[in-house]
């Protein structure tokens, strides 16, 4: 591959590497040195609490600096304008403003809203949370959470009455997908779980198993694959969060059975194989992964692409797995670990708008070992020289 120059993310982590360096030195070095300067600004002056160096792969470094403690199973963040994020806790039907106003031990966390009708059992509760692009003008929010009968979607402004845009989604006690977020096209993708049922996923007209893209009022969007239905992509097992490259292209986190998790990239009409495979299996009707993984180490929930990595949030692999993309969107070597065993379950992760990663543990969800400070929100800086970041 030939040299390129840096993305302007790249030169937000070399700022925030340089004030986290001040703080911690890596037992590789602080090598970005000066930060060059940033026309979108310096990035927000954030605590350094509880900060960390953690070794991966291929001389892979990170620094993790807790930024808020004493959450319960945050499954989702999404981040305003202001820089600070809304995060979904599951099972109590909370989205709590995290930031950006911070103390002396993290950033400030307040509750905004309840909910009203969360069905939280299992894996069901409130999950996904995006904002709307045009946020700054409509104030609005979406959240995907599991009711009574279904799976949802609905709209808020915060602190008002939650509208339901998109109903009908399968429900079990697992496999409820709940990944939401805004494509480059500004419409709004929405991942599913089977819900237990496995034929629901190669069936176009079940919601269950799939991916969909539909309006902001929940109306399939315009140029999906099926005439008038938001299936985008089917032949899933569970989905729980995806994200967008540089180049606007779509990868998705799979959740396996008992052999295979996966990294997927979408693409309309895909069908990813589930249940008829599971893996890279090599027949022509499905789509492979381009990354996979033996569930013990895996098992992710959690998707972010910054600069040319994707990074994934593992719950039973307790890891972040940190993939470079080539110029086509395949992986340039192989996939490294960070934060392995360090903060338990790891579950969301989202690229913050200095370049950084928020992640979230899981530990509280009643499969991990939770410590007296759990559940934690951490903040990820990368450093080395790999990864296209020197």
């Amino acid at each position: 591959m030939s040299a390129r120059p840096p993305y302007p993310r790249i030169r937000r982590l070399r700022a925030a590497l340089a004030a986290s360096c001040a703080a911690l030195l890596f037992a590789a070095g602080c090598s970005f040195g000066e930060p060059e300067p940033d026309p979108a600004g310096e990035p927000p002056n954030l605590p350094t609490p509880s900060a960390s160096a953690s070794p991966g792969g291929a001389g892979q470094q990170a620094v993790a600096t807790v930024l808020a403690k004493g959450l319960r199973v945050p499954w989702a963040i999404a981040f305003l304008p202001d820089g600070g994020a809304l995060v979904t806790e599951r099972d109590n039907g909370r989205i709590l403003q995290v930031g950006p106003e911070s103390g002396p031990d993290g950033l400030r966390v307040r509750p905004v809203q309840t909910i009203p009708g969360v069905a939280a059992a299992g894996e069901g509760g409130l999950l996904g949370i995006a904002v709307s692009p045009d946020y700054a003008r409509d104030q609005t929010v979406f959240v995907y959470y599991t009711a009574e009968e279904d799976n949802r979607v609905a709209r808020l402004r915060l602190g008002g009455q939650p509208t339901a845009i998109l109903t009908g989604i399968p429900k079990a006690n697992v496999h409820n997908g709940g990944g939401l977020g805004f494509g480059p096209d500004k419409q709004l993708y929405v991942s599913t779980g089977d819900a237990g049922q496995r034929p629901l996923s190669q069936d176009v007209k079940s919601l269950g198993g799939k991916i969909l893209r539909i309006t902001p009022d929940g109306k399939p969007a315009a140029g999906n694959p099926y005439p008038n239905s938001p299936v985008w992509s089917l032949g899933h097992r569970n989905v729980q969060g995806f994200a967008w490259d540089a180049a606007k292209r779509m990868y998705a986190v799979e959740f396996g059975q008992n052999t295979w998790d996966e990294i997927n990239q979408i693409t309309k009409g895909g069908n990813y194989g589930w249940p008829e495979v599971e893996g890279q299996a090599g027949d022509k009707r499905f789509t492979d992964p381009i990354a996979q993984w033996a569930t013990s180490d895996a098992s992710c929930s959690g998707l972010a692409a910054t600069d040319r990595l994707l990074v994934t949030g593992c719950l039973r692999g307790k890891r972040l797995w940190v993939m470079e993309l080539t110029d086509t969107g395949t992986l340039l070597g192989q996939p490294s670990e960070l934060l392995t065993n360090r903060y338990g379950r790891l579950r969301a992760v989202a690229a913050a708008p200095d370049g950084s990663l928020w992640v979230s543990t899981s530990n509280h969800d009643g499969r991990g070992d939770p410590a007296g400070d759990d559940d934690r929100l951490l903040r990820v800086v990368f450093a080395g020289g790999d990864g296209g970041r020197s």
